[in-house]
């Protein structure tokens, strides 16, 4: 099972410690995990973990991750024959000429049109989809901008008002993919 990182961050130490040590003398017996991590998260100064949770999921998209910060990194290992199928699949312009079949193609194609948004900028769903239409040839924009979400690549509001890209790692193929792309 994977496993969500969730940072703790503490002002003050002893105060944290206090606060937890009388948490656990008021407690009777000894604490579940569950029980332990609502402790260690009201003595940091959180309602409980879950709230502690959503303040990291909130947080983690402050890393920027710029086009030209990809190219410039060289990946350990580069599948050739994987890039080269999905480089077809643009033309000169970086506009997407077709939907790839195959699922390996289809994510290194979204995290392509990934690379394309505006970081850190929150969009509405007209913004998303426009930006999406001037990016493929296709005509589906609705799949593009579904898949981005269901990948992770970019969240959205509750209502799908608000888009807004996920900074995160870049995938391993991509640096190579975007460096034969500009090199058209």
């Amino acid at each position: 099972m994977s496993r969500t990182l969730i940072p703790l961050q503490v002002s003050d130490t002893s105060t944290f410690a206090k606060a937890l040590r009388a948490q656990l003398v008021a407690h009777q017996g000894l604490p579940s995990h569950l029980q332990m991590l609502n402790m260690v998260a009201k003595a940091a100064g959180h309602g409980n973990m879950q709230a502690l949770r959503a303040r990291a999921e909130l947080n983690s998209a402050i890393i920027r991750v710029d086009e030209e910060d990809i190219i410039s990194k060289r990946p350990e290992a580069v599948d050739e024959k994987h890039i080269e199928r999905v480089v077809r699949c643009f033309d000169d312009s970086r506009s997407l000429l077709r939907w790839p079949s195959r699922r390996s193609d289809q994510i290194l194609v979204l995290w392509i049109l990934w690379s394309q948004m505006p970081a850190s900028v929150a969009m509405s769903e007209r913004d998303v989809s426009g930006l999406l239409q001037e990016k493929h040839l296709f005509g589906d924009h609705a799949l593009l901008r579904r898949e981005l979400y269901e990948l992770g690549l970019v969240t959205r509001t509750r209502d799908g008002s608000v888009y807004r890209r996920v900074e995160q790692p870049v995938a391993m193929n991509l640096a190579s993919a975007l460096r034969r792309l500009a090199s058209r």
